[in-house]
């Protein structure tokens, strides 16, 4: 595997847009280090503009759920195929997959067969569930990148090579946001503010959006004056949330934002998400939360029926306070009637309130390591002869 003209590419794939944000962090950490470096695969807006090559659009990829992807399987099967024969016709130095573990690993265990070095960048959760995966990351990974402390002393456990390297948004989310000039955004005053997290993925959305806009329904009702921002940067959720809105609560006040989670977390007091990296954003902003998540009822059954989960909690903060510091919903127990009150508890609880924060602020010092820097330089070790200088 020549390099061409003394100048690495690194191939990458982000499914989404948490991975798409890694990805551009990733790049403008190595081109920092190795500025001759060249980066292509599949790619968000984020990873273009730091300069990467889209093969293919990582929308492609924002699928989610064991059946859910049943229908998507030709497609992807597709895009994977192609991937292996480009970077089998003109490899990569090496490869990284960034999340998306259940279109990355197949491909990561096809060019590491092909000689290819990979890394997965964001450890699958083979720690809480599909523990068999485990096999397959030894045969598909030189090395796992690890966001978080708990998932590289499971790795070391098991005898594979594994890097803590934080989260770069521990880094980059204030430590104290400007609440102000985030109400001022929305045109919002002093009154109560939640955030609406349903998601980035249509279907998660059509899943969750129902039981959020009904338990603001249900706020409403009880809390005069109370307001609602929902974040949904990509043009497909947001899509699928207007859908529902005009069929579950078309006369609810809600502000529908393209911004992302910062702006709305900035200006919220509570917020009601999805579970999954939005989770652990609303906690680095130190904003109590309410987690909710819904599979499938096939995958939900496929589950629980081959005893995939092993954790006793599934939202990231309570994994990292290792307890239940915030509520979860989980299927038919995310409805409005129980995540209201859940809401509202915190709203009325100022002491609580201040508890969850000062444990919000001991994960974002322990996920603020530099996460970029290190990721780049987990990345650059495996370069054939490595011979790069920090």
């Amino acid at each position: 595997m020549a390099r061409e003209s003394g100048s690495p590419l690194i191939a990458l794939v982000a499914g989404e847009a948490s991975g798409d944000r890694l990805g551009a962090g990733l790049i403008e950490a190595i081109r920092a280090r190795l500025p001759e470096a060249r980066f292509e695969g599949v790619a968000g807006p984020a990873m273009r503009a730091a300069g990467c090559e889209a093969i293919v659009d990582a929308d492609a990829l924002a699928v989610m759920g064991i059946t859910e992807v049943l229908g998507h399987l030709p497609r992807l099967y597709a895009i994977r195929r192609s991937l292996v024969q480009r970077w089998t016709d003109k490899p990569p130095d090496v490869f990284v997959g960034i999340d998306a573990p259940d279109f990355n690993l197949g491909l990561e265990k096809k060019l590491h067969r092909r000689g290819v070095r990979t890394v997965h960048y964001v450890s699958p959760s083979v720690w809480a569930w599909r523990p068999r995966r485990l096999k397959k990351i030894r045969k598909a990974c030189d090395r796992v990148l690890c966001l978080l402390p708990f998932e590289k002393r499971f790795y070391d456990e098991h005898g594979l090579d594994a890097v803590f390297v934080g989260h770069p948004r521990a880094e980059t989310i204030p430590a104290e946001p400007d609440v102000d000039a985030a109400r001022r955004s929305f045109g919002l005053g002093d009154g109560e503010v939640v955030a609406l997290l349903p998601g980035s993925r249509a279907g998660e959305v059509a899943r969750l959006a129902p039981e959020f806009l009904r338990t603001a329904e249900w706020l409403t009702e009880r809390r005069p004056g109370i307001r609602f921002v929902a974040a949904l940067p990509r043009a497909t959720a947001r899509d699928a949330f207007e859908a529902v809105r005009s069929q579950v609560a078309a006369d609810l006040d809600v502000i529908v934002t393209d911004q992302g989670v910062d702006a709305a977390l900035a200006a919220a007091d509570v917020a009601l998400v999805t579970s999954g990296t939005a989770t652990l954003e609303t906690a680095l902003y130190g904003r109590p939360m309410v987690v909710a998540y819904r599979l499938s009822p096939t995958t939900l059954a496929l589950v629980r029926s081959l005893n995939l989960i092993r954790v006793a909690n599934f939202s990231l903060p309570n994994l990292l306070a290792g307890r239940e510091l915030v509520p979860e919903f989980l299927q038919e127990e995310a409805v409005a009637e129980r995540m209201g009150p859940a809401v509202a508890a915190w709203l009325d609880d100022p002491d609580r309130r201040a508890e969850a924060e000062r444990e919000f602020a001991r994960i974002r010092t322990e996920l603020a390591r530099g996460a970029d820097g290190l990721a780049a330089e987990a990345v650059l070790e495996l370069l054939p002869g490595a011979g790069w200088e920090q």
